[in-house]
């Protein structure tokens, strides 16, 4: 509590990183940053959130545990030959900006990644005009900006930009917007966003295209609930209104049936996907969690419940963590971090979030370090997998590939999604 002029400064009960004078504490509540704030009808609480589960996860497993487990990703890699293809691409749109030669090491690494994301976009032919692009996880929002770029001058192509946080130095803040093109950013987790009630998208029939640049961990299945689940059975909902419902009760049958057949040819002539495809860049399986996880079925047609997600999950982090294995690469990673001070790390697979426990660190000492870096590799290929099966029951024809080389990032897979009807998305005029 604080003195000035007789007059009593106290913290505020809202945010102690501040204070107010006691006599206007009612009127500074109201107005406070730190106060609660009406949310926005896209908000609803957990509507992409999985069921919880109460399974118990013990501290220490015993040894038998830990080889079953080994052995288990010894067997998967063996029956499904879960490899990935290459699919390394770029794009002219980066062109300029990748030989700049004021670019330091980390710009150049994820202005490559960029430019094979957008790659990929423009091979699903999901580069193009009518469309609304949804970058989850976007940051600053430079994935969204390349994009905005190659599409040059497409008519009616916004973006929705969704993050979490408060982000500084936002791209779109200097972003020459063209004459269609608007950037929308919201601030909200997406385990509660639910796209359909967007007012751009209620009022648009626009298909939407979720993208994103190392979406960590649940992250990557909480948007594709969001996308596929939550956004595609609203617009399945809203498409199928019930035509007897809109008919007077003296219309004879033969009325309602020639009806009925002009709204389907009708139908026929609107087709459209409300998911026009989907191209996610992986990141962090370790902050997986087996409630919010997509690939549930999955596991458990393999018979594997959440005590083994829990371990897989946290193996998979010797992929990319502690794994440096030269005083050069060390050395570079050094580098990579002190670059990163002066450029924000959109990237989380080689920061150092190093997931550590009495159980993992017991067994990793009987492996060497190629050994716990393909088990990290069979882990987060099992969780990714597990996403695959997913998609395909949902009508999509997804697909994993390296989209950069490891030398560049460490987490380089990158997820893509075709609605199976047609190998290009349809859109409406």
């Amino acid at each position: 509590m604080f003195e000035e002029n007789d007059r009593k400064r106290i913290l505020c009960p809202l945010d102690t990183k501040h204070t107010v004078y006691e006599d206007q504490l009612a009127k500074h509540l109201k107005k406070c940053n730190s106060r609660e704030k009406p949310k926005p009808d896209f908000f609803i609480q957990d509507i992409n959130a999985g069921l919880k589960d109460e399974t118990e996860i013990p501290e220490q497993l015993p040894y038998s545990f830990m080889f079953g487990c080994l052995s288990y990703c010894a067997y998967i890699w063996h029956r499904f030959e879960l490899s990935l293809r290459d699919q390394m691409m770029s794009h002219p749109a980066l062109h300029d900006a990748l030989t700049d030669p004021k670019n330091g090491d980390s710009a150049t690494k994820h202005l490559k990644q960029q430019a094979s994301i957008l790659g990929n976009i423009e091979k699903l032919k999901l580069l193009g005009p009518r469309r609304c692009f949804v970058e989850f996880g976007a940051g600053k929002g430079k994935l969204s900006h390349w994009v905005d770029i190659a599409l040059k001058d497409a008519e009616k192509v916004p973006f929705i930009l969704v993050e979490k946080v408060t982000t500084r130095f936002k791209v779109s803040r200097w972003q020459t917007q063209k004459k269609d093109s608007t950037f929308e950013r919201l601030q909200i987790d997406i385990q509660h966003l639910c796209l359909s009630q967007i007012p751009l998208l209620r009022k648009e029939k626009l298909p939407v295209v979720g993208i994103g640049k190392h979406l960590c961990g649940m992250a990557t299945d909480l948007a594709l609930r969001c996308l596929v689940e939550t956004y595609a059975a609203s617009c399945e909902e809203r498409n199928e209104e019930p035509l007897a419902k809109r008919i007077k009760n003296d219309k004879t049958e033969k009325e309602i049936n020639t009806l009925a057949k002009e709204r389907n040819e009708k139908n026929v002539a609107e087709k459209w996907t409300p998911v026009a495809g989907i191209v996610i860049a992986l990141c962090c399986h370790h902050r997986c969690d087996w409630r919010h996880y997509v690939g549930k079925e999955y596991f458990k047609a393999l018979g594997l419940g959440a005590m083994e997600f829990h371990y897989f999950q946290r193996m998979s982090s010797w992929a990319t963590c502690g794994m440096r294995r030269t005083s050069l690469e060390a050395s570079d990673s050094a580098q990579r971090r002190k670059d990163h001070q002066n450029d924000d790390s959109e990237e989380h697979g080689d920061g150092g979030h190093k997931v550590t426990g009495a159980s993992t660190e017991s067994w990793s000492g009987f492996l060497t370090v190629e050994e716990k870096k393909k088990i990290g590799h069979l882990c987060k290929l099992l969780i990714d997998q597990g996403r695959i099966e997913y998609l395909q029951q949902k009508g999509f024809n997804p697909a994993l590939q390296y989209y950069t080389d490891p030398l560049v990032s460490l987490e380089n897979v990158l997820l893509t999604a075709l609605p199976n009807q047609s190998s290009s998305p349809e859109t409406t005029t």
